[in-house]
Parts: structure tokens; sequence; C-alpha cells
């Protein structure tokens, strides 16, 4: 778990530059729906950075592959979620939305996984 704290901590990082990028390069450059579109990206990928870095915590507490499958699943959610929205800002190419929901369901999973891994190893 230790390399999705580690992992977690670089996403988080990232975002942080990319939303620089996008509230100092991109402000002046795009129109306010993509700026939206633009941020929403930022802060599920801030979201789901963290929350990586949570899960891991609680997977130093729970062992479990469930804890790992959920990172996996925030990781790939942020790469086509997130990365979907920064490709559709960037380009303008709408069509990239089609990956955007299939990013949204590696985060539902991910959240439905842990809180499952959770609920099972607080009643052992």
């Amino acid at each position: 778990m230790k390399n999705w704290i580690i992992t977690g901590s670089v996403l988080m990082s990232f975002a942080i530059v990319i939303g620089a990028f996008g509230a100092h390069s991109l402000k002046d450059k795009i129109t306010a729906e993509y700026l939206t579109v633009f941020e929403t990206g930022v802060k599920y990928h801030i979201y789901h950075a963290l929350g990586m870095i949570i899960v891991s915590l609680c997977g130093l507490q729970f062992p479990s592959i469930s804890l790992h499958i959920s990172c996996i699943l925030f990781f790939v959610g942020i790469i086509l979620f997130s990365g979907s929205l920064y490709i559709i800002t960037i380009t303008k190419i709408k069509w990239f939305g089609i990956i955007t929901p299939i990013g949204g369901v590696s985060f539902i999973l991910g959240w439905l996984l842990t809180a499952y891994k959770l609920y099972q190893g607080g009643t052992q």
C-alpha cells in the first residue's frame, strides 16, 4: 500500500500543477464553459488522488487485495475521467467525452469496493 500512498501523493502534485496551469494559462484562452470542464477534471483528480492516499492508509490497518484494486480503479478513473476532460478543454474535440463516463464508473466502483471491504473488515 506504500506504493499507492506515493502514487497518490505524486498525482496530487500533478493536480496542483494542472490546476495552476488552468488558472493562469488557460483562463484567457478558453470559454467559461471549457474552463468549467477543466476545473471539474482538476477537482475529481484531487478528490481521487486524496482518496487513493486515504484508502492506502486504511490498507495498512486492513490489508486486502480489494483496497489495492480500489486504488487501481481510482488511478484508472483519474486517467480516463480527468484526462479526457483535460483533453477536451485543450483540443476542443468533444468526442473524447465518450471516455469520461468510463472513468466515472471506475471512481464509483473504487468507492463501493472500499466501503465493502472496510465494512467486511469491521465485522470480523
